[in-house]
């Protein structure tokens, strides 16, 4: 019975989808660690390693097999990692005379290490999926919204005029940015393990160059990239790809902070798709709660916490560690599952992303002017210099306050000397009015909808 939320009869749907379930299932990952085993047979017999008609007659018994898992299970808590015990099941599935050349030099930590690469690369093709139908799903908002102009925000007060076009575009920012990180990193870290006990692949025998060749054919075979070295204490790529999909967490917990915040019933600038009973409440029947946000925000902390255990498994010990790489066992297939559930998540919120454009303008216009103060002292600066002209409309923005009820920074500054004597009326109403202090967000925007990735 599944005891985590990835799995969970209940909550899977919110944190994980089916297909990238599939792709860390345990029996997908036995049968990688077989697809790795007779790959590296077949490279064997080709460079003459093993005799040439073991490597095919190895295939075909271990495509074959049926696999005893309960019995795998129980070996494995007794030995501490499956290879041997699934070893011992593909063995008696040859035949006799090349029985004896399955696993040939390899060590647990190879065909370990290779399957869930394996799985890594599987995994992070469906992540570039939802990164670009993320991607896809912002930039209708960002042509769709590049003139409603709204309140920017810092501190949670109301700083510049912004456009929800240009917010929606530093979002998608980050994701053309995910999606060039993702690959870079491919060949840096989507790379075969093949180095023996020691890494040194002193088993193989017959000269120092049969190694790296076995090596560099398996990589092929499999279509991942051949390394340098041995890197199984060396455990970097693996941290980084982890890290990478903190990354995307991290950017997708800022974009479910921004909805989540603007979804509520002071702001009302937006809400997340509308589903019968989606974020319902059992007692408060008015209740349409940011559910994806929610579940978005969760799994981006998670997504980080991941990222920790995965530097941690960094420390190996000389060159077989002594327990940090069992993290990875745990972090990996989670990290994956929790990052597609919240790309998923991000794309139907953004996709069916309500706007209220009403909302936005009210809220803009809700502190009477102060927000395009800045503009009109940038304006009074040219005559007066930055620091008088920050006093002066410093001054107008706190009578503006004081005053209260329909009082705007526009009538205060009228009746300002220092303002009046300086800029003309027509000058100053242009100032106040937030479109016309929008500074390069239009150009922003349209550079970011001009990047391909």
């Amino acid at each position: 019975m599944p005891v985590g939320a990835i799995d969970s009869l209940l909550l899977k749907n919110l944190f994980g989808t089916d297909e990238i379930r599939a792709v860390f299932d345990d029996k997908a990952y036995v049968q990688r660690c077989i697809d790795v085993e007779t790959a590296l047979a077949r490279c064997q017999a080709k460079l003459g390693v093993i005799p040439e008609h073991a490597g095919d007659a190895i295939t075909t018994a271990c495509n074959k097999v049926t696999l005893d898992y309960d019995r795998l299970s129980r070996e494995t808590e007794i030995v501490g990692y499956p290879i041997l015990p699934l070893v011992r099941q593909l063995t008696a599935a040859c035949n006799d005379d090349v029985a004896g050349y399955l696993h040939w030099g390899a060590t647990t930590q190879d065909i370990q290490d290779t399957a869930t690469i394996f799985q890594m690369k599987t995994g992070l093709e469906i992540v570039e999926t939802k990164l670009r139908g993320l991607s896809e799903a912002l930039r209708v908002h960002c042509r769709k919204h590049g003139n409603t102009v709204m309140a920017g925000r810092t501190h949670l007060q109301h700083a510049l005029p912004v456009t929800f076009g240009y917010k929606c575009a530093v979002y998608l920012s980050g994701v053309q940015r995910h999606l060039q990180r993702l690959e870079q990193l491919r060949p840096r870290c989507l790379l075969v393990q093949f180095g023996g006990a020691a890494g040194t692949l002193a088993s193989l025998g017959s000269g120092p160059d049969i190694g790296v060749q076995v090596r560099a054919a398996l990589a092929k075979e499999l279509g991942l990239h051949d390394p340098s070295i041995t890197w199984h204490a060396a455990r970097d790529g693996i941290a980084e790809i982890i890290n990478f999909l903190a990354l995307v967490g991290g950017s997708l917990g800022k974009i479910a902070t921004d909805i989540a915040f603007m979804c509520s019933n002071e702001m009302s600038e937006v809400s997340e798709p509308f589903v019968p009973h989606r974020g319902a409440s059992s007692t408060m029947p008015q209740k349409r709660n940011p559910i994806s946000s929610e579940v978005i925000l969760a799994a981006s902390k998670i997504l980080r916490s991941n990222a920790s255990l995965c530097l941690d498994a960094m420390l190996t010990d000389f060159e077989r560690a002594t327990g940090p790489w069992h993290l990875e066992w745990v972090a990996v297939p989670e990290s994956f599952v929790i990052a597609v559930g919240a790309l998923t998540q991000a794309e139907f919120a953004i996709s069916g992303l309500v706007v209220n454009e009403a909302a936005m303008r009210q809220n803009l216009d809700s502190t009477r002017g102060l927000i395009v103060a800045e503009a009109v002292m940038m304006d009074l600066a040219l005559h007066s210099g930055r620091l008088a002209a920050h006093d002066v409309v410093y001054e107008a923005c706190k009578q503006t306050i004081e005053r209260g009820g329909a009082t705007t920074l526009l009538e205060v500054l009228r009746g300002t000397p220092q303002v009046t004597a300086a800029i003309l009326d027509d000058r100053l109403r242009e100032l106040c009015e937030p479109e016309s202090y929008l500074g390069a967000a239009k150009r922003m925007t349209q550079d970011v909808l001009s990047l391909t990735s």
